[in-house]
C-alpha cells in the first residue's frame, strides 16, 4: 500500500477521513453470509447518496465477496483470553524478545531517528513489529476489501467497520488503495497492521521517497507506528509499564490487556530497563 505525502495531507485536511457522513439508514447487518449480496447492493446505493462515485464503488467492489476467513478470525480470538504467561508461549514472546534485540542492533541509526523525531523508543515498536507480523515475514492474504465489507456487514462491529470501508472506499477512489489489495483477516495493512483509516491519519514518510508505504518500506511502517502512538498519547521519557502514563498509547493500539501487558514486558526486555 502506498499513499504519497501531498495526497495523504490532502486526503485529512479535506476531511475526508475525519467526520465522514454515515447514512441515517444504514444498510441492515446480518451474521451470516445470505444477506450479504444485498446488503452489498444497499450499501452501494447508500455510498453512493454520501458522494462516492459510481465508478469507484464498481471497482471497488468488483472482486468482493463474504469473506469467511475474516469472520472466523473475528471469532476465534480466544488467546486474548489467555493468561500473560499463556498468551506470551502462544505468541512466541521469547522468541520476540531474542529477535527483536537483533533488529534493534541492525537498525539502531534508523529507531535513533524515530525516537528522537516521536518520542518513542525502539522497544514497544518493535514489540509490536515482531506481535504483529513477525518483522514483515507474513503481513496476510485476505482480499482487504472483502475483508472490512465482511465485517461492515457483520452486525458484531458494524459501526466501526462501516466507517474503515468508507474511508477504504475514499482512498480507492483517489487511486491510493488497490482494489485487489491484500493484507490480513480484519483489513489491517503492512508491517506493524494499520486499518484503512490509520494510514491516512498516522502515515509517515520516513524513508523520504515521496510515498507512504507500510508494506515495503520498513522505515515508513516503523515510523508510522511511533506516530499512531505518539497520537495516542506518548509522552517522551515517560514509562510505559502498567501504571504509567505511556501503558495508556499502547491500549490504543490493541484494547486487550493481555497484548498490552506483552507489549509493554517485551519492548523492555528489548529496550533494557
Amino acid at each position: 500500500m502506498r499513499f504519497t505525502k501531498s495526497g495523504m495531507a490532502a486526503l485529512v485536511a479535506g476531511g475526508l477521513l475525519l467526520g465522514m457522513p454515515l447514512a441515517a439508514n444504514a444498510a441492515s447487518c446480518g451474521n451470516t453470509s445470505a444477506g450479504f449480496e444485498n446488503w452489498v447492493q444497499e450499501f452501494k446505493r447508500e455510498a453512493q447518496g454520501q458522494g462516492v462515485s459510481p465508478s469507484t464503488l464498481d471497482r471497488a467492489f468488483a472482486d468482493v465477496h463474504y469473506n469467511q476467513p475474516t469472520i472466523r478470525a473475528d471469532r476465534g480470538q480466544k488467546s486474548f483470553k489467555l493468561s500473560f504467561e499463556e498468551f506470551m508461549k502462544k505468541r512466541g514472546g521469547q522468541t520476540i524478545i531474542n529477535r527483536g534485540k537483533s533488529m534493534k542492533q541492525a537498525n539502531a541509526a534508523l529507531f535513533a531517528k524515530i525516537e528522537k523525531r516521536f518520542g518513542v523508543p525502539p522497544g514497544p515498536i518493535i514489540a509490536i513489529w515482531g506481535m504483529e507480523t513477525g518483522f514483515g515475514s507474513y503481513m496476510g492474504d485476505q482480499h482487504t476489501l472483502s475483508a472490512v465489507s465482511t465485517l461492515a456487514y457483520d452486525c458484531r462491529r458494524s459501526a466501526f467497520f462501516t466507517e474503515q470501508l468508507y474511508a477504504a472506499l475514499k482512498l480507492v477512489g483517489e487511486g491510493y488503495l488497490s482494489p485487489s489489495a491484500r493484507g490480513a483477516a480484519h483489513g489491517e495493512i503492512g508491517q506493524t497492521q494499520f486499518m484503512p483509516k490509520n494510514v491516512v491519519l498516522y502515515g509517515v514518510d520516513e524513508d523520504g521517497n515521496g510515498r507512504v508505504d507500510l508494506v515495503g518500506s520498513r522505515a515508513d511502517a516503523l515510523a508510522s507506528t511511533a506516530n499512531f502512538l505518539r497520537g495516542h498519547g506518548w509522552q517522551p521519557g515517560a514509562g510505559y509499564q502498567p501504571g504509567e502514563s505511556n501503558f495508556s498509547a499502547i491500549a490504543g493500539w490493541n484494547d486487550a490487556k493481555v497484548y498490552q501487558q506483552a507489549i509493554a514486558y517485551i519492548g523492555q526486555q528489548i529496550d533494557g530497563k
